[in-house]
């Protein structure tokens, strides 16, 4: 199975945001190359908010093109079986927590849909949850200017409203 059909299927079986989902679902339909970044109509892209229940803290990255506190996550790449491992992957590179991050169960927490500069013009974010193991330890990465714990509480105060509600939908799941 390719990538872009395990990104249909995934989507198919997303029971939330049905809206947003269909549009996700009628780019794919649209564009074989939609899961990619060379796809200049916007293109599908994994992430996945690093999360420690134990100590009720998730940890972000300050984006370094961005200059945002966001959650993990990136482009898919040709070597990703599933949104799922791309998702994964970013979270492993991007906290350098390198083994014992678990995809917290369910599928996708939530859907992104946010504009980026031409020629790429959208990003459409399938986000997950990512579980990190007890005594994590993570290590800051080439894609970004700090990375940093914050309690559940602090998240409203440094970042956007995605990653409010992508923390929200994850401790909903919980």
């Amino acid at each position: 199975m390719s990538l872009h059909e395990d990104a249909v299927l995934v989507l198919k079986g997303y029971e939330g945001q049905p809206e947003l989902r269909d549009v996700y679902l009628e780019h794919l339909a649209a564009h074989p190359d939609g899961v990619y970044k060379p796809c200049q109509a916007g293109h599908v892209t994994g992430s996945a908010l690093v999360i420690d229940p134990e100590r009720e803290r998730v940890l972000l990255t300050l984006h370094k093109k961005l200059g945002m506190w966001l959650q993990m996550g990136g482009h898919c790449e040709p070597g990703d079986a599933t949104l799922a491992d791309a998702a994964l992957r970013e979270a492993r590179e991007e906290s350098g927590i390198g083994s014992g991050l678990t995809l917290l169960p369910g599928g996708p927490v939530r859907l992104d849909r946010h504009p980026i500069p031409a020629p790429c013009n959208w990003h459409l974010d399938v986000q997950y949850a990512v579980m990190a193991p007890s005594g994590a330890v993570e290590a800051i990465s080439d894609e970004s200017l700090d990375l940093r714990w914050f309690s559940y509480a602090e998240v409203a105060e440094v970042a956007d409203t995605s990653v409010v509600r992508l923390l929200e939908a994850t401790l909903a799941r919980l």
